[in-house]
């Protein structure tokens, strides 16, 4: 079973029907074919933070953009230090 992609739009959608209109998130799941759990998530999401709320495929927030780049500099770095150590050995037995 392939998993189902709910554009930005549809989810905004939804969460107005449970917040504004005052339907159930169980009436609004079964109308939406969306399982209460994902609605109630995505009315929690909302909630938090509604402008950068689901930011879409290939799109992070700007923490997570960031929490990426350190994650590769990071990387980056920790090569770096191996190379430079291994280099370190390396010599250390020529002069010996």
């Amino acid at each position: 079973m392939k998993r189902r992609k709910f554009s930005r739009e549809f989810k905004v959608e939804a969460v107005k029907l449970v917040r504004e209109r005052g339907v159930s998130v169980a009436q609004a799941g079964r109308d939406l074919d969306v399982h209460e759990n994902v609605l109630r998530k995505w009315v929690k999401e909302f909630g938090s933070d509604p402008v950068q709320a689901f930011p879409g495929h290939g799109q992070m927030k700007p923490e997570q953009q960031e929490i990426e780049r350190l994650r590769r500099e990071v990387a980056k770095l920790k090569a770096e230090r191996d190379i430079l150590k291994k280099a370190a050995a390396f010599f250390a037995k020529e002069a010996t």
